[in-house]
């Protein structure tokens, strides 16, 4: 029996690959990435691995039709509407912030809007109903019969995926490190990875929520806590998106050394200075193996 999934094509496992630097070497540490951006120039990283269980449900199911909930610059929302247009299916992105109906569409929407992704855009305070399920009704008396999936793409399923991660890197490093937007990566990783081996997460948004939404998804997933995991709240950068003079230095100059496409600023770069501080810190033990998750690049977060 076919995949159902076979039309995206993923490169799986991802390579792991070492980055010989010197920043890192002085304090002991040996950087590994894990080129999770490799797996579909669609569909990268996360999204891949988090999309992949809800696409092969909805495919089996008899729903035809993806709704998804986003900012204007979600990678989720890209990422969804490129799966839609690879498998056949309808899309619907319900976008965070009205005024923007008005507004010219940022590269990040006019991407979803070329895969045929339809756009709603509803005012902040409606947003934040979510993931309310009398709102999700209202929603699918609209636009009719939906598979509903939430921000970010973090549910069950989506923990799931995330686990295979985990597994692609037991017993190859000590700590594996990963940005976080809604945490749904890091609760399936923690539950992948090897007793002994510890995930570290490093938040890209500010609030100092995440802790509970990981504890919950792994609750949905798993039934209760997985893993050994830890989060770094100090490297958000002032809030989603926002980039500092100092960042996209950082960024460009560890692209530069290592001959890498221009990193992603929005997660990966956060994620890369973040274990840059925390090696100058002694965070790490001498001899300690840090693999850090390359979610995608900064050509795919255009």
């Amino acid at each position: 029996m076919s995949d159902p999934l076979a039309a995206l094509a993923p490169r799986l496992p991802s390579p792991l690959q070492e980055a010989h630097d010197e920043r890192f070497a002085r304090h002991g540490v040996r950087l590994l990435l894990k080129r999770d951006d490799l797996i579909h120039p669609a569909l990268p990283g996360n999204k891949w691995r988090k999309l992949a269980p809800n696409l092969r449900s909805v495919l089996d199911s008899s729903h035809r039709t993806l709704l998804t909930f986003g900012g204007a610059w979600s990678n989720h929302l890209r990422a969804t509407a490129a799966a839609g247009r690879l498998l056949g299916l309808r899309t619907i992105g319900i976008v965070r912030g009205h005024e923007l109906a008005t507004r010219p569409l940022n590269p990040s929407l006019a991407r979803c809007a070329a895969d045929g992704m339809e756009l709603e855009f509803v005012e902040r305070s409606a947003y934040r109903r979510r993931a309310d399920p009398d709102w999700h009704a209202e929603l699918l008396s609209r636009f009719g019969p939906c598979a509903l999936l939430p921000e970010g793409g973090s549910n069950a399923a989506a923990v799931h995926g995330c686990a295979r991660l985990g597994e692609e890197l037991r017993g190859r490093t000590d700590v594996v490190a990963v940005a976080c937007g809604t945490g749904g990566t890091l609760a399936g990783l923690a539950a992948g990875v090897s007793p002994g081996q510890r995930v570290l997460g490093v938040p890209v948004l500010k609030g100092g929520f995440l802790t509970g939404e990981i504890r919950a998804l792994q609750r949905a997933a798993f039934g209760g806590p997985r893993g050994t995991w830890w989060l770094d709240e100090r490297f958000h950068g002032g809030g989603y998106a926002r980039v500092s003079a100092e960042l996209r230095e950082f960024a460009e100059g560890f692209a530069r050394r290592h001959a890498l496409a221009p990193l992603d600023l929005v997660y990966v770069a956060k994620l890369l200075y973040a274990l840059d501080r925390l090696a100058q810190e002694g965070a790490f033990p001498a001899g300690s193996t840090v693999t850090a998750v390359v979610t995608g690049s900064g050509q795919q977060a255009t």
